[in-house]
């Protein structure tokens, strides 16, 4: 277990991979049958294979979110810059 703290977004990158991981593999028993020459599987796999794109959106989702958090903590740990004197 690491002690680092989970930022805003990680919980949506971990969900993303998983349902990209998961929508991966049934891209790949999907796809089998067609090599294979065996019967093709039902219809639900094809809607199952939909979840690699959409995982694949809600990890970007989660890295955008926490790009913006890490940002916007930078930008309150910074000191305010002086007025140029022109």
């Amino acid at each position: 277990m690491s002690d680092e703290t989970p930022l805003a977004g990680d919980l949506l990158v971990r969900i993303g991979a998983i349902m990209f991981l998961v929508g991966a593999a049934a891209t790949l028993a999907t796809v089998a049958p067609l090599f294979l020459g065996t019967e093709p599987l039902p219809s639900v796999f094809y809607w199952v294979c939909m979840l690699m794109g959409l995982g694949f959106l809600i990890a970007a989702a989660g890295v955008i979110r926490s790009a913006t958090a890490q940002r916007r903590r930078a930008a309150a740990a910074s000191p305010p810059s002086a007025p140029s004197a022109t």
